[in-house]
């Protein structure tokens, strides 16, 4: 017992600080690598130079990724993604169009996040209680809910960035300056928003709450919501 309780803590500081949860900057910058391939590729070869270098730097990337021991659905996606991407582009004939997909896909997310909170199912404690096994336990804490609907909001936000800059450079087929806008919102924002939503979690919570290992329901959960 004294053992177990001892080791929690060495491993419990990844998975709350939400970065290997929620992805973590290391598959950002993997989702960067295709963007900026196709930049590149456009630059020296046109539209076709351009597809051409994001579907071999998709699929390398895939092939790391597979190695390394990602989930294979999730290498799968990323690959697929970047081939429709692609697929657009050619079907139009228009560069700026390989971010079409990215520019729906943030769109869709932007409105699930405050969806989410809206009905209190806040998306950030869907994705952490599933990775911490909690299920949904953690709707019945009301001070831990409340964090995650605060916290949800920092990464809805992340969305409507994204698209409040994409779309204006979309319309105006500003294909190089798309490439740098998909780098500089990726890792970066991902990483201001992993720490910034553990901010929100933190300052959310009453003091001596056990944090988001152990949520807290029943007499408990209502007292921490109204402290």
């Amino acid at each position: 017992m004294t053992g177990t309780t001892q080791r929690q803590p060495e491993d419990g500081p990844r998975p709350e600080s939400l970065a290997d949860l929620l992805g973590g900057r290391r598959g950002a910058v993997d989702a960067t690598l295709p963007p900026l391939a196709f930049g590149l590729g456009w630059v020296l070869g046109g539209l076709g130079g351009g597809v051409l270098a994001a579907v071999l730097t998709g699929t390398a990337v895939a092939g790391w990724r597979w190695r390394r021991g990602d989930r294979p659905r999730s290498v799968l996606v990323g690959l697929l993604a970047v081939c429709v991407a692609a697929l657009i582009a050619l079907r139009t004939g228009r560069a700026a169009d390989f971010f079409l997909l990215q520019i729906a896909a943030n769109t869709a997310s932007a409105l699930a996040w405050a969806v989410s909170i809206l009905v209190r199912w806040p998306l950030l404690g869907v994705v952490v209680g599933t990775a911490l096994g909690q299920r949904t336990r953690w709707r019945r804490d009301p001070a831990l809910l409340r964090a995650y609907g605060r916290a949800s909001w920092v990464w809805a936000a992340t969305y409507v960035l994204r698209v409040a800059v994409f779309v204006p450079l979309w319309l105006y087929g500003q294909v190089v300056a798309l490439t740098v806008a998909r780098a500089a919102l990726t890792w970066p924002v991902i990483a201001a928003a992993l720490a910034g939503s553990w901010v929100v979690i933190r300052r959310s919570l009453p003091a001596g709450h056990p944090g988001l290992r152990h949520p807290v329901a029943g007499t408990e959960g209502v007292a921490a919501r109204t402290e």
